[in-house]
């Protein structure tokens, strides 16, 4: 306030207002002291003066505690007023030899409070002023000698009590922006926990939850506060036995880092797998114990839901397994048949003929080793989302280019090969290749399993939907493959099946495809009755 010394907040303006008060009262009694011989009275003018003097002292202390001046100018002249009063009081009252001389502290306090250095100095003048004024008008030894001593005295004191006051003020500043500094700290790191994509909790040494951020709600499927609860109560783990784990048990086992994948929890009736990372968190070391008996001051855990990650990681195992056992078969029967051939070459007494299905066989591996490897190419173009731009696709454009491609095809296996088109298909927004191969899938394997009859390509609009159809004449899938049909490297064991040369990838992809698309394909089968493959996309409106 006012740019002074010290800080003047509520309290220490209530308590200068008090002192302001209290003092100009106490001083009014001891004048009557005086006035009455009962203390020394040397320097007692008259009662007149006394009054004089007071009345006014006494009004400027009710005015000052009822109405605290609320701007620099007033407090500068209610405080001038203070001294003029308290000098004329010592001087023609009391004299400075009085014990209550020290009250003049308050007015360096109160002066150094309000306007600092500056005020405080002027405030010293004065005081000096006074007890020099007070020298000369009582022209005595003693007075000059008690004055001097009163004067070194209250200086000393006073001095010393604004330096203690300025020492104390530095230090809680000090110590404010030591808790300002430590408070900004503190939310920095709460920002960033709870800006963290892991979960993140902290315990005390008990186990008892006091800091969580917002992922381990998010993990944990709740919105209830965790602050307070047992860690084995929010958290019911199992290992790689699915047998239980309690985690606090584990963390009292802790001596550093520990980080474990292999654990699983049940989280709204769901099965998660959990990468858990947890440490002691130790306190420093006290003189009488050693490191060995370091103390903990709680735990941190950090958990990560990595039930994606591993099922990835599982499937992409299982995949390469299952691919090289795949490619070993036709490359194994491959390279043994070229091997036959180069042999019988050799004689002349081996037929032609036989050389011809030798390798016509060898060939027929490499054929279908290239389908697994478009097949492949086609999967991995889908996973890595390559080529998934979407286009608007004028629909009656691309069925025309698919039935130019495939009705030789068809035609080569007397089959008909229908298109059957409604009116006004318009357009769809989608990846223009991955809607391309989805049906090329459909449309092959309908020709490829249909020894006679028909493959129709039905596209209809219905409202603001695209249906696409794709259905055959067949041979049809049985309940029990319709369910396995989808999955990677699956034939069925029907003989005809069997008989066309296939990877067991095609509907896998087909799957994929069909999620990249944002859509998902209906299957109607029937056993010697063929096959019908469906899926919808949203039309572009006209």
């Amino acid at each position: 306030m006012y740019g002074g010394g010290l800080t003047i907040n509520k309290q220490t303006a209530h308590i200068i207002r008090i002192a302001g008060l209290v003092v100009p009262v106490t001083l009014f009694f001891y004048g009557f002291l005086v006035r009455y011989d009962i203390v020394d009275n040397q320097h007692y003018a008259s009662d007149a003066i006394f009054f004089a003097i007071m009345i006014p002292f006494i009004i400027m202390a009710c005015l000052q505690f009822l109405f605290p001046s609320k701007r620099a100018i007033e407090s500068a002249v209610r405080l001038t007023l203070y001294h003029i009063v308290a000098m004329l009081y010592f001087t023609f009252v009391t004299g400075f030899s009085t014990p209550f001389v020290a009250t003049w502290m308050l007015l360096f306090l109160a002066s150094y409070a309000y306007f600092a250095y500056k005020g405080l100095v002027l405030s010293i003048l004065t005081f000096i002023a006074a007890t020099s004024i007070d020298a000369i008008i009582h022209a005595q030894e003693l007075t000059l000698l008690t004055n001097m001593l009163s004067l070194v005295a209250v200086l000393v004191v006073g001095v010393t009590a604004v330096a203690i006051g300025r020492v104390q003020e530095v230090d809680g500043a000090e110590l404010s922006r030591s808790k300002e500094q430590e408070s900004l700290q503190r939310d920095r790191i709460l920002t960033i926990v709870n800006n963290l994509a892991d979960a993140v909790l902290s315990t005390d040494e008990n186990g008892i939850i006091r800091v969580y951020n917002a992922a381990s709600l998010n993990l944990l499927d709740t919105n209830n506060s965790l602050n307070g609860h047992f860690i084995d109560e929010v958290l019911t783990l199992y290992d790689k036995n699915d047998k239980p784990l309690p985690l606090f048990s584990e963390l009292k086992k802790s001596h550093g880092v520990a980080v474990r994948d292999d654990i699983t929890t049940s989280i709204a009736g769901e099965m998660l797998r959990l990468e858990i990372t947890y440490s002691p968190i130790h306190s420093s070391f006290s003189q009488s114990k050693s490191k060995q008996d370091e103390l903990q001051d709680g735990f941190i855990i950090i958990m990560r839901d990595i039930t994606k990650a591993k099922s990835l990681e599982e499937e992409r195992d299982e995949f390469i397994s299952v691919v090289s056992h795949e490619l070993r078969t036709p490359i194994t029967i491959a390279e043994g048949t070229i091997s036959n051939v180069q042999l019988m070459m050799e004689r002349p007494e081996i037929a032609q003929d036989v050389l011809k299905e030798g390798i016509n066989t060898a060939h027929d591996q490499v054929i279908f080793l290239s389908k697994m490897v478009n097949d492949l190419s086609t999967l991995s173009r889908a996973e890595r989302g390559v080529a998934d731009t979407p286009e608007a696709i004028e629909i009656r454009g691309l069925v025309d280019d698919l039935y130019n491609e495939y009705a030789p095809q068809a035609k080569a296996k007397n089959l008909h090969f229908n298109l059957d088109l409604g009116t006004h298909l318009g357009q769809i927004t989608a990846s223009r290749l991955y809607l391309k191969e989805l049906l090329q899938n459909f449309i092959t394997n309908s020709l490829k399993y249909t020894k006679e009859g028909s493959v129709t390509l039905q596209v209809s609009r219905k409202d603001d939907k695209v249906i696409f159809e794709v259905r055959d004449t067949g041979i049809g899938i049985s309940k029990s493959d319709q369910a396995k049909i989808f999955n990677k490297f699956y034939r069925s064991e029907d003989y005809r099946t069997r008989e066309t040369g296939g990877t067991g990838l095609g509907l896998y992809v087909a799957v994929k495809l069909a999620k990249k698309l944002g859509t998902k394909i209906e299957l109607t089968s029937r056993l010697n009755h063929g096959s019908s493959f469906t899926f919808v996309l949203p039309a572009n409106k006209k």
